[in-house]
C-alpha cells in the first residue's frame, strides 16, 4: 500500500454512522477493525458484531452497552487525557446497543475471530498501567486489552499517552513475520488525539522489506495510520501537546500474543 493509503486524515474514513470506519476490506488486510461513533445527548447506536469481537471504549463521555441479555454501565471519562476508562466486550455474532444520555465519542475496537466468548465488563481500576521508556522517550501505556490483561480470541488493544516533546514507539519495532517465540504477525491501527487546539505530532513507518510500508505523516486529532507491515515508530508529540493513540491489533496466528522485534540499529544505549 502507498503512504496515501496508510495515512488516513480525519474525515476520510467517515460515513453516515461513524466518524472513523476502518474494516479489513478498507485496510487491505484480514483481521483488525476500528470504528469511532459520536452520539448526541440521548443518542443511540446499534451494531451487529458479525464475524468479529468488539470492545466498546469511551473516548469522551459515558454510555450503556446492552448485548447478549446484559447491560453494562460505562462511566467513561471527560477525555482520553483524563485517565483510564471502563469498557465492554461484545462477542462475535452478537447485537449491541450503545446509548448515551449526555452524549460522547466511543471507539469500537474489533478483530475477526473464531470463538464466541461471553459479553463482559472491564472495570477501569483493573486496567494495568505502566511507564515505558525513560527521559524523552517516556510514555504511559494503558493495557486495557493487552494479551495478558483481558481475555479475547484475537483482539489486542492498548492506549498510549506520549507527553509533549517526547518520542514513543521507539526503538522502532515490527511484528510482520511469523517466527515462533520471537515475533507474531499482527495488523495494527493507530488512532490519534492531540491535547490542545491545533496540536500535532508525527508518525513514522519504514520498510522492513523491499516495497514495504513507508509513511512519514503529520497527525492531528482524529487521524489514523495503518501498519500492515514495517518498522513503526517513532511517534513524536509536539512540545506542549500530549499525544494519545489507540492501538488495535490482530492477526492470523493460532495464539494471541504480542511478540515484537526491535530495530537492530536503534537499541544500543537505549535500555
Amino acid at each position: 500500500m502507498t503512504s496515501n493509503e496508510l495515512y488516513i486524515a480525519k474525515g476520510a474514513a467517515a460515513n453516515a454512522q461513524y466518524v472513523v470506519d476502518i474494516d479489513p476490506k478498507r485496510a487491505g488486510w484480514t483481521h483488525s477493525s476500528l470504528r469511532i461513533v459520536e452520539l448526541e445527548p440521548g443518542g443511540t447506536h446499534t451494531f451487529t458484531a458479525g464475524d468479529s469481537e468488539w470492545i466498546v471504549l469511551p473516548l469522551q463521555g459515558g454510555c450503556t452497552v446492552q448485548t447478549e441479555g446484559e447491560e453494562f454501565q460505562l462511566l467513561g471519562r471527560e477525555s482520553v487525557f483524563a485517565g483510564v476508562s471502563d469498557f465492554a466486550y461484545v462477542p462475535r455474532d452478537a447485537r449491541a446497543l450503545i446509548a448515551s444520555g449526555a452524549g460522547g465519542r466511543f471507539a469500537l475496537a474489533g478483530a475477526k475471530c473464531e470463538r464466541q466468548l461471553p459479553a463482559r465488563y472491564g472495570p477501569a481500576p483493573e486496567v494495568p498501567e505502566e511507564r515505558r521508556g525513560s527521559g524523552t522517550c517516556t510514555r504511559h501505556v494503558r493495557n486495557f486489552a493487552s494479551a495478558d490483561a483481558f481475555d479475547c480470541d484475537k483482539l489486542i488493544a492498548v492506549e498510549v499517552i506520549t507527553p509533549g516533546g517526547n518520542w514513543s514507539s521507539y526503538p522502532q519495532h515490527k511484528h510482520d513475520e511469523h517466527r515462533p517465540g520471537e515475533e507474531v504477525e499482527l495488523e495494527e491501527v493507530y488512532y490519534f488525539e492531540i491535547d490542545g487546539a491545533n496540536g500535532f505530532g508525527y508518525q513514522r513507518v519504514s520498510p522492513s522489506r523491499v516495497g514495504g510500508s513507508d509513511v512519514l505523516a503529520e497527525v492531528r486529532s482524529g487521524d489514523v495510520v495503518l501498519v500492515p507491515d514495517g518498522w513503526h515508530g517513532p511517534s513524536i508529540a509536539q512540545p506542549g501537546h500530549d499525544m494519545y493513540y489507540l492501538n488495535v491489533m490482530a492477526g492470523p496466528g493460532e495464539t494471541r500474543e504480542w511478540r515484537i522485534c526491535f530495530h537492530p540499529d536503534q537499541t544500543e544505549g537505549y535500555r
